[in-house]
């Protein structure tokens, strides 16, 4: 059966590219950063028996991301070229279903909707919008939604999980807040929006709704409570942060539940990934940071997450992104390094393997800005 596929961007300073080089295993992990190249790479699960696929998306400038569709038979693309573009995967074989216009700025970040909720797909821009496309007809999208409330880029978008019943999409922003978005009465509007990190947000991950410990529940007693509302968030603050949906309050607080005192980040937090959960004890997350570190933070008994395990790299660290499962993480860094990770069973986190794309490595260097 196909499952969810997620896409890579390794970093890097080079010529920007235009083409996607696509492995057709099961695959794992993403990848985004503004002014760098437009290569990007689907990753297997196993290296054994890859089959490959590469091809040219038409972009006229970089892309930024590249997100599969939760069957891995559609990929998207965002590129500085103010467009997203829809490509059917068969095989070996492409074909460009749609081109998406109405961004004016480049377009950082797309995500796909779960089909529960319809065929939708979210993008955030330089441009300072949030637009929500739908497919209406075969292989025709119409933006149903546009949000043009924050102040500065809107760096990146995550969906909540379909199991809260409620179609709902968090964006992050340069501004440094976080809005939340939500589909009522066949109708977008804009919830919630709070300060989330000063001087910037650059990464939101969705916590599953799946609750910790609800598979083993004691004496096989269903778990009855509507599940929490929680998202982690990573910024300009060097920091990552957990925040609820306060029901009493009607608004998002802190959950001042993380421990920084044995180990943190000394520079930007480039990205945030909360693991998925089928219900065991406990929740991990990882985060990553242009320090050229990654940290994996687990939860403990008292429901506070300390860091487990400190990745260090060769270069800026951009992406975090684990497996279907969650029992396997994908660290993404500068010149198109992608490290696999696994938990063994005495708790320690070991690296599977080294990939890479196959360029020459070239010290990186800063990209100017406009």
């Amino acid at each position: 059966p196909s499952i969810p596929l997620h896409v890579i961007l390794p970093r890097t300073s080079r010529p920007p590219r235009t083409g996607l080089s696509v492995y057709t295993r099961k695959a794992s992990f993403q990848n985004k950063e503004e002014n760098t190249t437009a290569s990007c790479l689907i990753v297997p699960a196993t290296m054994a028996d890859s089959t490959s696929m590469s091809f040219e998306t038409g972009h006229e400038e970089m892309i930024h991301d590249a997100q599969l569709d939760f069957y891995g038979k559609r990929i998207a693309t965002a590129s500085s070229d103010r467009t997203i573009k829809i490509f059917e995967l068969q095989g070996k074989n492409k074909a460009l279903l749609a081109e998406l216009k109405g961004h004016t700025g480049p377009v950082w970040q797309v995500a796909w909707g779960h089909p529960k909720n319809g065929n939708l797909l979210a993008s955030c821009s330089y441009d300072r919008k949030v637009c929500i496309w739908q497919e209406v007809s075969k292989n025709q999208w119409r933006c149903v939604y546009e949000d043009n409330q924050h102040k500065a880029s809107v760096n990146a978008v995550s969906w909540a999980p379909h199991e809260l019943n409620a179609c709902m999409l968090a964006s992050a922003s340069a501004d440094g807040t976080v809005s939340i978005h939500t589909l009522k009465n066949n109708r977008w509007e804009r919830e919630a929006a709070f300060m989330a990190h000063p001087g910037g947000v650059n990464g939101v991950s969705w916590a599953p709704a799946v609750q910790s410990g609800s598979l083993i529940a004691q004496g096989n007693t269903p778990n009855t409570s509507p599940p929490l509302q929680k998202i982690v968030t990573g910024g300009c603050d060097n920091k990552i942060k957990i925040w609820y949906f306060n029901g009493t309050k009607g608004s998002w607080d802190q959950a001042h539940i993380i421990k920084e005192e044995k180990m943190m980040h000394r520079g930007w937090v480039r990205d945030v990934a909360w693991a998925p959960s089928l219900g065991l004890p406990g929740n991990t997350i990882a985060s990553c940071s242009e320090d050229r570190t990654a940290i994996i933070w687990t939860e403990g008994k008292d429901k506070n997450f300390e860091p487990v395990k400190k990745i260090h790299c060769k270069d800026k660290v951009w992406r975090v992104s684990w497996s279907v499962m969650g029992n396997i993480l994908a660290v993404a860094s500068g010149s198109n390094n992608v490290t696999l990770w696994k938990q063994s069973v005495d708790e320690t986190w070991q690296n599977l393997a080294d990939m890479d794309e196959g360029l020459s490595n070239k010290p990186e260097t800063k990209a100017a800005t406009g």
